[in-house]
């Protein structure tokens, strides 16, 4: 049975991974053993999905984005360019602790993560939610909520489209 979705040829895709039907992987990407990506996303050029990662249907993941072991993101998620997911509080490289110390990071249904932004491990950001560009989250998003700023705070609400209410 022939594959129902479309690697670029410059993409590697290990061994133990599932991709949903209608989903694109552009140039450069790795997608990473035990990842599970849905159905119909989009994964821009340069995009690395580590172990075991979750990714949900419809989700569009823009260029030179890390989805690091740890994460998950649910349907409809939205992840602008160089946007930065971290899974480790307290990295140390001459200590590594491995995936028994990373923290999980949730980003609910149709959740927008803007351009360069970092989300810290171990918060969820809410359904809807919107995370400016820049903006480092330290702690949970509530759902419909917009963030921005360093540490991001709450500046207003948005509706399912994102326009502000």
């Amino acid at each position: 049975m022939g594959k129902n979705y479309f690697v670029h040829e410059s993409s590697y895709i290990d061994d133990d991974v599932e991709i949903g039907e209608g989903t694109k992987i552009w140039h450069f990407c790795h997608i990473q053993k035990g990842a599970r990506i849905g159905k119909n996303c989009s994964l821009g050029q340069n995009v690395n999905v580590s172990n075991h990662v979750i990714i949900g249907n419809n989700v569009k993941i823009q260029n030179n984005v890390s989805v690091y072991e740890g994460v998950e993101l649910e349907d409809g998620v939205f992840c602008g360019p160089s946007c930065v997911f971290t899974n480790d509080l307290t990295p140390r490289a001459e200590f590594p602790k491995g995936s028994t110390g990373y923290k999980k990071t949730l980003v609910k249904h149709g959740a927008s993560i803007g351009a360069n932004a970092t989300i810290v491990c171990g918060n969820t950001i809410g359904e809807y939610a919107m995370v400016a560009a820049g903006a480092v989250v330290t702690k949970n998003i509530e759902p419909y909520t917009l963030v921005a700023g360093v540490p991001a705070k709450a500046v207003g609400r948005v509706d399912k489209k994102g326009n502000l209410i």
